[in-house]
Parts: C-alpha cells; sequence; structure tokens
C-alpha cells in the first residue's frame, strides 16, 4: 500500500476481472451475483464514509472516487451499487456513536440501501415510531443489512409541518429482514443494480435509530462537514459516470482492433472518424476527471486544514461533479456513433456502456439546476440551493 494507491483502491483493482466475469450474470440477475457481492463486502467497499468512531475507514472523497472508478468501469452496474452504498454509509455520521456502532457490528459491517425521498409515515409510539409505506430506488437492496427510509412524521392522519409549512421529515434506519422487496426494476439500463422498490408495514423503529432528516452531523471530521457533505456525497457519483465512460473508450479501443463494418472491409481502428472520436473522448474524460480532482481536492484540503471553505471552492466542487457526469455522457455517445453498428450488440460492453451512462445521468448528483446555481456564485449571488 503506498499514499498514490491506497489498498482499498488496490483492493477495487484486484476486483475488476471478477466485475467483467460476472456482468452478464448481473445483468440477467438484475443486481450484483451475491458471490461476487461477498467479494465487495468484505473489501469494505460499501461502507467506505463509515466513520472510524464506528469501525468504519472514513475514505477520503477521491480515494472513494478512485475504487468506484475501477468498478464503473469493469460494469457500470456493480460500479453504481458502490456508490450507492458509500453514499447512504456517510448518512451513518448523523447518528451517536453508540448508535452507528450498534448498527455496524463488530467487525463493521455496514451496507445501506433506501431513498431520500419521503415515502413512509410515521406515527410516535413509546420509545420510537411504528414506520408504513413505500420507497423506490432502492439500489442493492438485495444485498444491504439496513434500510434508510425517509418519513413524513404524522399527527393523526395528517402530515406534521413547520411553522412556514414545510413538511417533518424524519430519516429512519429499518433492518432489512423488516422490510419487502416490491420487484419493478424492468429498465433500459443500470439493470443489474437491483434499484427495486421496497415496503414497511407498521414496524416499530426505535427513537436511536432515527434522526430528523435536516440534522446536521454528529462526526466532525472533514468528510462530514455541512458545508462539504453534498460534495462528499456525490463526489462517487461523478466516479461512477466517468468510469462507465471510461470503460466504453476501452471498449471501443478493444473492437476497433479486430471489427470492421457492413459498409466497409476496414478495421475501425484504420479510419480516420474513429480515430478522431475516441481522442475526443478521451480528452473529455481526462479533463472533467481533472476537473475534479484539483476542485474536489482542494475542498478536501481546506476542510483536512479544519478551515472553513469559501463559496467560490464550495461551487467550483459542485460543479466540477455535474459537470463530469454530463461530460461522460458526451464521450459514451461519441465511441458508441464512432463504433457504428457494432456498438449495438449485447456481447459488447459498449452497447451496456450507453444504456448505464444515459440513466446514470437521471441521478440528483446530474441536477441541470446545480449549473445555474454555481453560476449564481460566481455572479456573487447566493445559490438559493441547500447544502452550498
Amino acid at each position: 500500500m503506498t499514499q498514490d494507491q491506497p489498498e482499498i483502491v488496490a483492493a477495487a483493482i484486484r476486483l475488476a476481472p471478477a466485475v467483467r466475469a460476472a456482468r452478464d450474470q448481473a445483468e440477467q440477475m438484475r443486481q450484483t451475483p451475491p458471490a461476487l457481492a461477498a467479494e465487495i463486502t468484505r473489501a469494505g467497499i460499501y461502507q467506505m464514509y463509515l466513520p472510524r468512531s464506528m469501525g468504519g475507514p472514513e475514505t477520503p472523497p477521491l480515494t472513494a472516487f478512485r475504487v468506484v472508478e475501477e468498478l464503473s468501469k469493469a460494469d457500470g452496474s456493480v460500479g453504481w451499487c458502490a456508490m450507492i452504498a458509500t453514499a447512504l454509509s456517510l448518512n451513518a455520521g448523523r447518528l451517536p456513536v453508540a448508535v452507528g456502532r450498534e448498527l455496524a457490528g463488530s467487525p463493521a459491517d455496514y451496507r445501506g440501501a433506501g431513498s431520500a425521498r419521503a415515502g413512509g409515515r410515521a406515527h410516535e409510539a413509546p420509545g420510537g415510531y411504528r414506520v408504513t409505506g413505500r420507497w423506490n430506488f432502492a439500489s442493492g437492496i438485495q444485498n444491504a443489512n439496513w434500510l434508510y427510509a425517509t418519513c413524513n412524521m404524522m399527527d393523526g392522519d395528517l402530515p406534521r409541518v413547520t411553522s412556514s409549512g414545510s413538511p417533518v421529515l424524519r430519516a429512519m434506519w429499518v433492518p432489512r429482514e423488516s422490510v419487502t422487496i416490491v420487484d419493478t426494476w424492468s429498465v433500459m439500463g443500470m439493470r443489474g443494480t437491483g434499484s427495486q422498490d421496497f415496503t414497511v408495514d407498521d414496524v416499530f423503529v426505535p427513537e436511536a435509530h432515527s434522526c430528523p432528516s435536516d440534522d446536521p452531523p454528529c462526526e466532525t471530521g472533514p468528510l462530514y462537514h455541512p458545508r462539504g457533505w453534498y460534495v462528499a456525497l456525490w463526489t462517487p457519483s461523478a466516479a461512477n459516470a466517468l468510469g462507465i465512460a471510461r470503460g466504453a473508450i476501452d471498449s471501443l479501443a478493444e473492437i476497433a482492433a479486430t471489427e470492421a463494418s457492413t459498409m466497409s472491409a476496414n478495421l475501425l481502428r484504420d479510419r480516420s472518424m474513429v480515430q478522431t472520436r475516441i481522442a475526443e473522448a478521451d480528452a473529455i474524460v481526462n479533463a472533467a476527471r481533472a476537473y475534479v480532482f484539483d476542485a474536489v481536492g482542494r475542498l478536501w484540503e481546506t476542510l483536512s486544514a479544519g478551515r472553513s471553505p469559501s463559496d467560490q471552492q464550495v461551487a467550483q466542487a459542485r460543479l466540477s461533479l455535474v459537470h463530469a457526469m454530463h461530460e461522460s455522457v458526451r464521450a459514451v455517445d461519441k465511441v458508441f456513433h464512432a463504433a457504428g453498428t457494432n456498438a449495438i450488440y449485447t456481447r459488447l460492453p459498449l452497447e451496456r456502456a450507453f444504456r448505464d451512462v444515459h440513466v446514470a445521468v437521471q441521478h440528483g448528483a446530474a441536477l441541470p439546476s446545480y449549473f445555474e446555481s454555481a453560476g449564481k456564485v460566481l455572479l456573487g449571488l447566493r445559490p438559493g440551493d441547500p447544502g452550498w
């Protein structure tokens, strides 16, 4: 292990061949195959943001980026599940240490799935809450041991509201055995993520296994700083998209050495258009990745030094992430079209990368409104969005 290649990054590199070997199975099963998920679990990848105080690795964002990127190069769905679980392990930092240790166990094994959407209703009960509801997009739920479920707090049959009229939301940690999976995952891309719906029917959740959805983190390390929260949360999302794009470029390079087309016997690699498009895609991915490492790296240095970041630092980091996700789509589109009809065969990874990256950019981390928010900061205005 070196500073340039932490052990968890080395573990992802070692796992990449197994991920590639399992990608067809993941597509068919519509989830990460259990044997592969077990290997990823042993490497600690599903809990990269779990606090050290709870037995986790508290991985810096750019290290987590490299891990998710390596897995996503091999298969976008497997990388996506690692990304989602990592993001959900960040939420454990909003719980008291003793509660987090209870959830993670010893040695720590925290595998989260769930939803920030308020799909449930919570009624106060002695010692906690009775929870009922339905949530969607629970990526990796088959491999999870805790479900993060956001609920509307209820007063009788009516949602509780704040003085400003906003709903009062509370996050609940529900054990996997208390939820029912609803098979809804029939989709265009990211088929191997198993992002099913789930329901909870009048399940008791202890008060300690919950917190208000807008609570600040209990942890005080730089990873959990409120100004850097969304940057840490969504750095792995950019890694997933950029990893898929890099995998698509690699796929084109591989098939270009052996494939021609119905219109020409010349190999793809010998055509000027293909040469141009793969170079353009390579430059797009490299530039977007460098922007992420520069902007997120600068913010991380500030937070790690115990200083408060400037609005410009936060905006640049947030902008680099949304930019990277949209640029990933642009890069994949270039190599997909450069491959011609070769790109449409499901036996080739390029076809799957095209589907997967167009689903990845639908994630909340890639909302186009974030460009507007960053632009407001650049113009000296307030962004108007939380987390900036």
